[in-house]
């Protein structure tokens, strides 16, 4: 194998480590926290403290409306039961009756509006909950899916790294030196020639520098500098 053709190789092997390196690291990158999820748990966090609120002042409600209900019970009870003669306390138990069917009306009134936001939170909880799944779901995909392709990179990456390795015990350590000091300085260090052309710099080639390339030895091109190579 020519030099050239060597070094063409070694390029086309260290392009493709850059690449998975690339890849890798992008990755890589997105491994981790999901913002949505996180989102979505913060939300059913916030709805369920509302839920828990309302369910509170729900059973509030209940138990004050159960009190007054007790209380009216008994005081209606005394009121009907002939017992009381006197008119001014019968004036006071009829008082008292009203005010406690006036309170209990008021609290039905404000535990039926507490029952409509305990159902909306509930059937916010419920929604945000399924959501959260269905992210959790495609998330968890979403890793795993990453983590096999992660397993792939590493695994390429190991079987390129064998490949340079044999590619570079090929080349003598001075234009080995040449090829990476190309690489570092123009991105790649070997062109291609297409029909007379460099396609390092797409610039027609001389006819010597065309000959020289064909014979196999080691030529730059006269415009870019990088090392020509005839397939």
């Amino acid at each position: 194998m020519g030099i050239t053709k060597q070094l063409y190789r070694l390029q086309e092997v260290d392009l493709e480590i850059l690449s998975d390196e690339r890849a890798l690291k992008l990755a890589a990158s997105r491994l981790g926290e999901s913002q949505a999820v996180i989102k979505a748990q913060n939300q059913l966090e916030l709805e369920q403290k509302r839920l828990e609120e309302s369910s509170r002042q729900q059973r509030s409600a209940e138990w004050e409306i159960d009190d007054i209900t007790t209380k009216l019970t008994v005081v209606e009870e005394k009121l009907f039961s002939g017992r009381v003669q006197n008119p001014k306390e019968l004036t006071n138990l009829q008082h008292e009756v009203e005010a406690f069917k006036a309170r209990r009306n008021q609290l039905e009134e404000q535990a039926l509006e507490i029952m409509d936001r305990v159902e909306q939170s509930e059937a916010k909880v419920a929604k945000i909950s399924s959501e959260l799944e269905t992210l959790k779901a495609e998330w968890q995909r979403q890793q795993q899916q990453l983590a096999d392709e992660m397993e792939k990179l590493k695994a390429s990456l190991a079987d390129l790294g064998r490949k340079r390795q044999l590619l570079v015990g090929g080349i003598d350590p001075p234009t080995f030196d040449f090829y990476k000091q190309l690489r570092e300085g123009k991105g790649t260090a070997v062109a291609r020639v297409e029909q007379g052309i460099c396609r390092g710099c797409r610039i027609s080639l001389p006819t010597t520098d065309l000959q020289q390339a064909r014979s196999g030895n080691l030529v730059q091109c006269s415009s870019c500098g990088r090392i020509l190579f005839l397939a």
